[in-house]
């Protein structure tokens, strides 16, 4: 039977990555890559806060998950040639095809279009492509954490994943520990988003504990009270770190912010696989296009962020309105029209035929 919670999880999260994005280009807290403020209320940075701290792990750790389930029916050698034509294709090739519009966006609305002047061009595209890069980080790392567990399921053989069933719920909590510790090592220097030990932390976990019914069963019993907790954990963070850096060291991996982190996932796990392990119409569109959704949408919100905020007096709010429409439904849009380009969908998507296939 369809895991339907999971999927759930995934275009539900993607949805808020896609609210996030649109606050972080005009937010007031780090406007190093992004326009900034455009509004003299500054109140909507809190979403920030409420948002970063867990919801890129959810999305590691139910991709662990997946992996177990794709892993049941498939060997080793189908698992990374799907991941690679699913997650390594377009975050390369497919960088290097349409990044330079994302990386031209980006640079035009912090005004460093200047530094580049006088570069070769081929240098020029390959700095553009690098710095379009956008969203498509989490596919790289994937891909990365996919082989890492290939090869650790040659050396363990299994143990660990019977000894994963076994997981009680103190030790579930307990594991939050652990993921504070892995959130400190791992991580990418000046690149904040490649944050490795902690995201492989959650992957690991996703595949080796989380995959289990009997696991994510007792945190069906005990969801409403996580998920109190995180609300309570979440508000606190916030309050006090509020106007500090949440992307960096040390307010991203601070205890508060980690078991904020921890228990927001599990409680949402528990919760969405008691109240919500379940599809519709709705939930099944948003399913089939949350995948392009997340690719697409930055480039149409920053698009449409730098032409209003450059070329228009815009009032701020109706900017906001405006971007927000542009990052839902041109994202999807885009997507549409990628997804039927032969060559183009195999290169920006991993999509081999017409007919769009499930994601791993």
């Amino acid at each position: 039977m369809r895991k339907y919670y999971i999927d759930n999880i995934r275009w539900m999260t993607i949805v808020l990555v896609v609210v996030y994005h649109i606050i972080f280009m005009f937010n007031s807290v780090d406007t190093s890559i992004v326009i900034g403020p455009i509004t003299k209320f500054h109140g909507q940075d809190v979403i920030q806060y409420l948002l970063y701290p867990w919801f890129m792990v959810i999305l590691f750790l139910i991709s662990g998950m997946c992996a177990r389930y794709y892993l049941k029916k498939h060997t080793d050698k189908e698992f990374i040639k799907a991941r690679t034509r699913k997650l390594l294709v377009p975050s390369t090739i497919g960088i290097l095809l349409i990044g330079w519009m994302q990386g031209y966006i980006s640079m035009a609305s912090v005004h460093s279009l200047d530094t580049l002047t006088g570069t070769p061009a081929p240098l020029k595209y390959i700095i553009l492509c690098l710095s379009g890069t956008g969203v498509l980080w989490t596919m790289q790392v994937m891909w990365i954490l996919s082989l890492v567990l290939v090869l650790l399921r040659k050396m363990e053989k299994g143990k660990l994943l019977a000894l994963g069933e076994k997981t009680n719920l103190i030790l579930l909590i307990l594991f939050g520990i652990i993921a504070w510790g892995a959130s400190h090592i791992l991580n990418a220097p000046h690149i904040v988003v490649y944050r490795f030990g902690i995201y492989g932390f959650a992957f690991l976990i996703g595949y080796y504990v989380l995959s289990h019914e009997k696991v994510t069963d007792q945190l069906t019993k005990i969801c409403i009270p996580l998920l109190a907790i995180a609300v309570v954990l979440g508000i606190v963070y916030t309050y006090l770190y509020f106007g500090q850096s949440y992307v960096t060291e040390p307010v991203i991996n601070c205890p508060l912010a980690m078991a904020y982190c921890w228990i927001a996932c599990l409680g949402i796990i528990g919760g969405m696989k008691k109240y919500c392990n379940k599809t519709n119409p709705f939930f099944r569109f948003m399913t089939s296009k949350s995948f392009g959704l997340y690719v697409f949408h930055y480039l149409a919100l920053s698009a449409t962020a730098y032409v209003l905020t450059e070329y228009t007096s815009v009032p701020g709010i109706v900017i906001y309105l405006l971007c927000t429409i542009s990052a839902f439904a041109g994202g999807i849009l885009l997507y549409e029209i990628v997804s039927r380009i032969p060559v183009i969908r195999w290169c920006v998507l991993g999509i081999r035929k017409e007919k769009k296939e499930k994601h791993v």
